[in-house]
């Protein structure tokens, strides 16, 4: 039963993240909607514990991937694109310097 829990918390976790990071692009939101329900469609029958946490494995690391390193964009002319960052990808800017000063 414990498993079952783990399942559905991390197949909502994925919805989640799908409209998150796919938001305002229907066929993206789709296309994901569809390879989410197909994949744990597919191994709904599972019984044994071990592949069943294998799985869920999987599915968390397809999340967190999910979250850190896409980034929607957007058509806005003929050669140019609109990026659309989430707030969580942005990180603090530090400069990079090649010579760092001593102290």
């Amino acid at each position: 039963m414990e498993s079952r829990l783990k399942v559905l918390r991390v197949f909502k976790a994925l919805h989640k993240t799908r409209m998150d990071v796919f938001r305002d692009d229907i066929r993206a939101l789709t296309a994901a909607r569809q390879k989410i329900n197909e994949e744990f469609r597919k191994n709904k029958e599972e019984t044994s514990d071990e592949k069943i946490n294998q799985m869920i494995k999987m599915a968390s690391d397809v999340d967190i991937v999910l979250r850190k390193t896409v980034i929607q964009g957007v058509h806005v002319d003929d050669n140019k694109i609109l990026l659309r960052p989430r707030e969580e990808l942005l990180l603090e800017n530090t400069p990079y310097l090649d010579d760092p000063k001593k102290t």
